[in-house]
Formats: structure tokens, sequence, C-alpha cells
């Protein structure tokens, strides 16, 4: 859940990212925000969609302190696991919490890694903090680094969501980043990166108001 570069944001912030917990005072208390939002269920939801079963190695872009991608190791202890993230406080943390993981610092944007490196990579509530140029890189470095037939799984802000979702939604529809994932502006982005893509499930949560599941293929 972790934030990647945004022209809003460093103009008043001291880094060229936002941090994991929107400040770096504010980092102690993420993990616990994390919870009180209900991201548990989010993250197996997404490692269920994933099925990574089958699966080498695995990354996840954004990764902050680790939550998702710690979830997905400890669901398939054979992983080859890798958490991404601009973020070197976050990423201290997240090693802090448990080896057999690579924590790396990297922009989802400027991967650094290898070509058709990865089964599967995994994105959670990143994508809606980037703005137009960093998300269409993003998506080239994604469909990039998997190998041809492998996925992208993502979670975020997405999808028809309306008024009727809530306040948090209403609060997000007059929000110029995050109303640029509404509709299909994720189908299409994905799709123009040269993915396969489809909405896999949606459902309202109240402290977003709606967020939306999809998965990317590489074509084979």
């Amino acid at each position: 859940m972790q934030r990647f570069t945004m022209d809003c944001v460093t103009k008043h912030h001291p880094h060229d990212y936002l941090p994991a917990a929107g400040h770096d005072a504010l980092l102690p208390g993420y993990d616990a925000l994390s919870r009180l939002l209900g991201m548990k269920k989010v993250y197996d939801a997404l490692i269920a969609q994933a099925e990574l079963a089958g699966c080498r190695r695995v990354l996840e872009i954004g990764c902050g302190t680790g939550n998702l991608i710690i979830r997905a190791k400890r669901a398939h202890p054979r992983l080859q696991a890798i958490g991404c993230d601009p973020d070197p406080l976050a990423l201290d943390r997240a090693q802090r919490k448990m080896n057999g993981i690579r924590f790396e610092r990297g922009y989802a944007q400027r991967l650094p890694y290898a070509d058709a490196e990865f089964d599967r990579v995994l994105s959670s509530m990143m994508l809606h903090h980037l703005d137009d140029d960093a998300k269409t890189a993003a998506a080239a470095e994604v469909f990039r680094v998997l190998r041809p037939g492998g996925r992208l799984h993502l979670v975020d802000i997405g999808g028809d969501m309306t008024a009727n979702d809530g306040l948090a939604a209403r609060l997000v529809i007059r929000s110029h980043h995050a109303a640029g994932n509404l509709g299909d502006a994720i189908p299409r982005l994905l799709r123009g990166a040269g993915f396969d893509c489809a909405q896999v499930a949606t459902h309202r949560q109240r402290f977003v108001g709606r967020l939306t599941y999809y998965r990317a293929t590489r074509p084979a």
C-alpha cells in the first residue's frame, strides 16, 4: 500500500515519493491503520486470486511495510518473494518483520529487475497515488518484468464507484488522482501496456468507498 511519485505531493514533501503512512513521523502507526481499514481480508482475497501455488518468483510493487508480500510468503513458503518500494524507512520496518523476503528500494515506473523475471506481480492500493505519466510507465514496467503468461493482480480504488457508495466515495470522486482510477480507467491503462485485463471482483469498503480487483495477463 506504499505510494510512489506524484507531482502534487512532491511540491509539499521532502521526498520524491509519498511515504507509506503519508509522513515519515506517522510510520509507526501504519500497520495499525492497515488493520483498522480491514486490509487483511483484502490481502487474502488478492493472494487467492493470484493462484500462487505453482509460482516461483513473485514481486510486490509498492510494498510499504510488507504486509501483503509477507502474507503471500507465509501462505506459500516456497515462493521467492520480493517487495519493492521507494521508502527506505518502510522497507527497514518490513525487513525486521520477516526473513526470507528480499525488500529492495525501487519505483514502480523504474523497476530494477530483468525482463521476464517474475511469474506474478502484486499491487495493493498504490496505483491511485500515481500521476498519469507514472501510471503509464509503471504499467509498461510490470509488463516488462513479467514472463509471458505471467499475471499482475491489483486491488485499488476503481470501477463504478458512485456517491451512493458513501461519504468516502464522495471524497474520492472529488480527488483528481483517485478519480483517475474510476470507471474503465485501470483496464484501459493495462490494455494499453499490452495486457489482457479483466475485473475479477468489486465490493463496497466503508473507508474508501469501493475496492476493485483486476487480473492482467501478459500474453504468452
